[in-house]
């Protein structure tokens, strides 16, 4: 079944040293209302591997029931005079302790990547990943993705890697991809990054990418203790431990 899906895909700068609090409220505070309000189900909450890009930030990225599920979901939310769900105040005033902004995208999934439960119910755990934001000529970014899956997937599999996101971002000009690798560990990155410029299978993939690319950045995420693909669950009520809603 072609996946019909919607993702909001997010960034967050942190404050100081709560990188560890904001994860924790995210999955275990957000995540579980959120499923049962808005039917939106945790894909993954990753920490920024430092050394590899931004710092200190957090990866968030959420799937949606579609499109319509998230225009429900933006029509429930920006009401008020702050633009804010009322019953929401207290969660945003906490997580206000650990973050000071970021950039959030809406992501669309290639028809043939897997939903997180279809990627769970395969039994693909992990605690390492890559993701690559791929910038590239208005109107190529679906090729990108559909050369993605002919090439880098099996390319990057004899490395331990597996292409669990796959997604053009949403109100540009067919101009972005984004990609998500799991990685069995350090090591099968460490392998895979040494053989980026003499392993057959990786260097069709770059060569053809090049031909459509403007700008490629790959950075390296670790998931936080409640990330579903470490897991294999989605967080629960019962995940709480230091924060309750009044």
């Amino acid at each position: 079944m072609a996946n019909d899906r919607a993702y909001i895909h997010e960034f967050i700068d942190i404050r100081g040293t709560h990188r560890a609090d904001y994860m924790h409220h995210m999955t275990a505070n957000w995540s579980p209302n959120a499923q049962e309000d808005r039917n939106q189900k945790c894909f993954g909450v990753w920490a920024v591997l430092g050394s590899t890009g931004a710092w200190p930030q957090v990866c968030n990225i959420w799937e949606e029931p579609g499109l319509e599920g998230l225009a429900r979901s933006f029509g429930n939310e920006a009401v008020g005079p702050g633009l804010q769900d009322a019953k929401l105040a207290k969660w945003w005033e906490e997580a206000s302790k650990f973050r000071r902004g970021g950039f959030d995208r809406i992501l669309l999934p290639a028809p043939w990547m897997p939903t997180i439960d279809e990627s769970l119910a395969e039994g693909i755990r992990a605690e390492v990943f890559a993701h690559e934001t791929l910038k590239c000529e208005p109107g190529r970014a679906h090729e990108l993705l559909d050369h993605a899956r002919d090439q880098a997937a099996p390319a990057y599999m004899s490395f331990g890697y597996r292409l669990v996101g796959a997604w053009t971002t949403a109100m540009r000009d067919d101009d972005e991809a984004i990609l998500l690798w799991a990685i069995e560990d350090y090591a099968a990155w460490a392998a895979a990054e040494k053989a980026q410029d003499n392993h057959p299978g990786i260097g069709r993939w770059r060569s053809g990418a090049r031909e459509v690319l403007t700008d490629w950045h790959r950075i390296l995420l670790a998931a936080a203790p409640l990330c579903p693909f470490r897991t294999g669950r989605q967080p629960e009520r019962s995940d709480r431990t230091h924060w309750e809603e009044s």
